[in-house]
Order: C-alpha cells, then sequence, then structure tokens
C-alpha cells in the first residue's frame, strides 16, 4: 500500500545516514542529502536536509523550466549564485528559484559544513539549463534523459550549422 510513513522523529532524523550525492556534470559538487519527503513517502515536493562540506558546490549552475526550488541555510556560509551574480548567504537566509527564472547555485565559502532546507517541485517532466557547461537536459520521469548542447538548439528553426 505504499508507504505509510506520516512523522519522522528529531531522533530518526540525526540517525539518517543520508546520500551522498555527486552532481554528474561537475565533480566539485558533492552534498550529503537526507530526504525526508521521500521517507514520508512524499512524490511531488522534495524536502531534504542538505550539507556541502568547505570548497564544495551545492549542484551544478542549472536553472529549470517546469520546477521551483527554494533554499533555506541553517548553518555555515555560503555563496549564491543567482544568474552571474554572487550574494554572501549565512543562516536565515532564503532563496527562491522560480520556474524559468535565472541560473543557481551555492557554494560553501565556510570553514565548517553549510547546512541548507532545500524544498524542489518533482514533476514528471522538466528541462534544465546547465549554462556553464553549455548543456539541456529534458528530463521524462520513467523514461531516459536527453542531454544536448545549448548551441545545436539555440538558433532559429530550420538554421543550418
Amino acid at each position: 500500500m505504499g508507504n505509510d510513513k506520516y512523522l519522522v522523529r528529531a531522533g530518526e532524523v540525526s540517525e539518517m545516514r543520508g546520500n551522498l550525492r555527486t552532481h554528474f556534470l561537475n565533480d566539485k559538487a558533492r552534498r550529503l542529502e537526507k530526504g525526508l519527503g521521500l521517507a514520508t513517502g512524499l512524490n511531488e515536493i522534495g524536502f531534504a536536509l542538505v550539507e556541502v562540506e568547505p570548497g564544495a558546490e551545492s549542484t551544478e549552475h542549472h536553472k529549470h523550466y517546469h520546477e521551483e526550488e527554494c533554499y533555506y541555510v541553517l548553518e555555515g556560509q555560503g555563496e549564491a549564485r543567482i544568474g552571474t551574480e554572487r550574494f554572501e548567504i549565512g543562516p536565515g537566509d532564503f532563496i527562491g528559484c522560480r520556474k524559468g527564472g535565472l541560473a543557481h547555485s551555492l557554494m560553501n565559502t565556510g570553514d565548517a559544513p553549510l547546512r541548507c532546507i532545500i524544498v524542489s517541485q518533482n514533476k514528471a517532466h522538466d528541462v534544465s539549463d546547465y549554462p556553464r557547461r553549455g548543456k539541456r537536459l529534458f528530463r521524462n520521469q520513467g523514461l531516459t534523459w536527453n542531454m544536448v548542447d545549448l548551441s545545436v538548439i539555440d538558433r532559429p528553426f530550420g538554421a543550418k550549422t
């Protein structure tokens, strides 16, 4: 009948090992993630406690076309990259990333772990751009992911290469 768990107690959260994730386009983007949403059977909302070690990034710099996500800083110091701008961040800061908005990522610039809550939508379909890599990802749940070079698709329809 699926996941019948609705409550995850503080002790359970602290005992969760978490998943160490490295972004497939950026080996410097490493984070330890505790998926509390998954633990309670949430499928359409991602809710995770994330820890980024000093010098590491949260993810490859990216933007979504169909999903929104947000970050709330619990502990540590870092840098939020939003579009081409950089902002110092710390405990209590909130970053909201709307669909179709600017590319975004976090980097831990401090000496201690950067701890955040990340909330995101989990839609069946999304398109994401990775501007530093010149890539676009087409993701369809249950199907393969497809990635293309932005240079191939960022031109008028029918134009020759």
